[in-house]
């Protein structure tokens, strides 16, 4: 008997078929296929009904210049239901604000005109005030503080200008910041390159507290919270989804207790226990999270505790716009292998932290512990290999070479979507 199983991958699936009696588990979060209802109602409920705060109408009543920070294009936030809920809020209760929506870009490329067209609508991209985050432009940038670990905090200067800062956001387990949502709006999303390389250098990145789903004790959560309420932070709304990217849940509220229960309601369902195979294969959730290599390395981490030591870790994204970092591309492709990758970076003192060193650092530990094998689309080939990784054109394919180099009997553990999980 052969397991047929889905692999997001894309807009689409890759299909994987396993023979049952090498199947260890196939690993899933626990809040099933289905939303439990309208998204918008329950956007507006949480609006309605804010956490440890004043509704948001209420907020601005008083303001002038209010600043909405949202995610970018690589981020599944469901903006066209989020997005009208909060303007209509704010203008609810302060009809003449002015409000500027700020692209929380950290240090990906610039969100582009038909991303925001297709994350916010044509009518608000059209009708609002919509700037993107430069993390490089020190002429953007305003001094906030220093924050705990001891680097220095910038942030995009809307933020100093602003009477009112708002976040939306979504809500899953982030492979070493513990949960995405909240926080990270402002760092990494607004703040400067200099502050975010400091805030990921190697020390943190190497911390076993650095690790999904955990917050206490977390240096770089850490940071990241004193950089929100330095900001002035006032409120959020951030979303949980399933794995179809539909809301199941909406925390609006104070930036530190509605983010607390959303993550709280987060662990709820991606709570898993690993079970280690000689074979792990995941993915990266689909479009929009595996458009990059560089994304989807946090897809491996939670397979990277269900391979053993010297097994295959297999990792399916489309990567349809490319490596996602320069940087994070020369790491590999200018060293011989991921140990003297994660030698070089060890060496790196936290003050002079190189852009994508974090994320270099992260698959240099994986690789470690597990050959990868990458399934792409062919024109990734080079880019791939070049990365000291082996590439397949399909699951199946990367399975068969699983299993010619480690035996027939190979056991094999599938997490279909390795980002909504936490191990």
């Amino acid at each position: 008997m052969t397991r047929t199983i889905q692999i997001p991958f894309g807009k689409g699936f890759q299909t994987l078929h396993v023979p049952e009696e090498r199947l260890r588990a196939v690993i899933s979060p626990k809040h099933g296929e289905d939303a439990p209802g309208d998204a918008s109602a329950i956007v507006q409920a949480a609006l309605e009904a804010p956490i440890a705060s004043p509704r948001l109408k209420e907020i601005a009543a008083d303001k002038n210049k209010i600043l909405v920070i949202t995610s970018d294009h690589t981020r599944p936030v469901p903006s066209r239901v989020t997005m009208p809920l909060l303007l209509k809020e704010i203008r609810s209760g302060n009809p003449r604000a002015q409000i500027t929506i700020l692209i929380a870009t950290g240090m990906h490329r610039d969100t582009t005109p038909a991303e925001m067209n297709a994350r916010f609508g044509e009518e608000i991209v059209r009708n609002e005030k919509i700037v993107v985050h430069h993390a490089r432009n020190d002429a953007e940038m305003a001094y906030f503080g220093v924050l705990p670990s001891g680097g220095e905090l910038w942030l995009n200067h809307l933020v100093k200008e602003a009477d009112l800062v708002v976040s939306e956001g979504f809500i899953e387990p982030h492979f070493f910041a513990g949960f995405s949502g909240g926080r990270k709006s402002i760092l990494p999303g607004v703040a400067a390159a200099r502050s975010v390389r400091y805030n990921h250098n190697a020390t943190f990145i190497a911390s076993p507290k650095a690790r999904q789903g955990i917050l206490d004790g977390n240096p770089i959560h850490k940071d990241m919270a004193w950089a929100a309420q330095a900001a002035g932070l006032r409120f959020i709304l951030n979303v949980t989804l399933n794995e179809k990217k539909e809301v199941t849940a909406a925390f609006a509220g104070d930036p530190i207790e509605a983010h607390r229960q959303g993550c709280e309601k987060c662990l709820e369902h991606s709570r898993v226990e690993p079970v280690v195979s000689d074979i792990a294969i995941t993915s990266n959730g689909g479009y929009p999270l595996d458009q990059n290599l560089y994304q989807s390395v946090k897809g491996m981490t939670a397979a990277e505790k269900c391979v053993r030591q010297g097994g295959r870790l297999i990792l399916c994204a489309e990567v349809s716009d490319g490596h996602g970092g320069e940087a994070f591309y020369r790491w590999f492709a200018d060293r011989q292998s991921a140990e003297e990758v994660e030698k070089d970076i060890l060496d790196v003192r936290n003050e002079d932290t190189e852009e994508d060193q974090w994320m270099a650092q992260i698959l240099a530990r994986i690789m470690r512990r597990a050959s990868i094998i990458y399934v792409t689309g062919e024109k990734n080939r080079k880019l791939v290999e070049d990365m000291h990784m082996t590439w397949a054109p399909d699951a199946d394919t990367a399975l068969k070479m699983a299993t010619d180099a480690l035996g027939e009997n190979a056991g094999v553990t599938v997490i279909p979507d390795g980002v909504q999980v936490t191990l």
